[in-house]
């Protein structure tokens, strides 16, 4: 299964992240996975890749060409998609991946798996997503989407197809339990 995981380039200020990275990343080479990321070497996205590298497991990275350009592209990966544009490395991630898993991250993050939510709710793609809810990171957002609930703007059960969780059990719970949003109408 490709897992796409989206994270940040910077490593945040709290050993945790990078905890919470490396464990995702022996994770998924662990259950035989492959990681599909940004294509980067800095922050969180180089030791997640790493992680996955160690314990011999494969890496796809996407990278746009000014990125690229940059010299920012892990030099060890599996393999290496340069793109044109943020907007094809995030179809092209999309398009890869079997489940979507978003690491603590900034703006960049935030958007990647939002987008990954909002695409689930209109059928275009049926993979499920998750937030890898360390330290508490995606409590706020959590909230926010409970109010949207509250406020008639997401379905219940659309919400309760997000996951929000520290637990590897959980994960592989979801994955293997997830059922779809139906397609909205309108």
């Amino acid at each position: 299964m490709n897992i796409s995981v989206y994270c940040g380039a910077s490593l945040g200020n709290k050993e945790v992240y990078v905890e919470a990275a490396k464990s995702l990343g022996k994770w998924i080479a662990d259950n035989g996975h492959t990681l599909v990321y940004g294509g980067g070497k800095a922050g969180l996205m180089g030791v997640i890749a790493d992680e996955v590298l160690v314990h011999n497991g494969e890496v796809i990275g996407i990278i746009p060409t000014f990125l690229a350009d940059r010299e920012l592209s892990h030099p060890n990966i599996t393999r290496l998609e340069v793109v044109h544009s943020m907007s094809e490395r995030k179809n092209r991630m999309i398009e890869l991946g079997n489940c979507y898993i978003a690491l603590p991250g900034g703006p960049g993050t935030l958007e990647e798996i939002s987008e990954v939510i909002s695409w689930a709710r209109i059928g275009q793609h049926q993979n499920p997503c998750i937030l890898f809810n360390i330290d508490s990171y995606y409590d706020k957002l959590k909230e926010f989407y409970e109010d949207m609930v509250t406020n008639g703007f997401l379905t219940e059960a659309d919400n309760e197809g997000i996951l929000f969780t520290n637990s590897f059990h959980e994960i592989e719970q979801h994955i293997t339990s997830y059922v779809p949003p139906l397609v909205r109408t309108y």
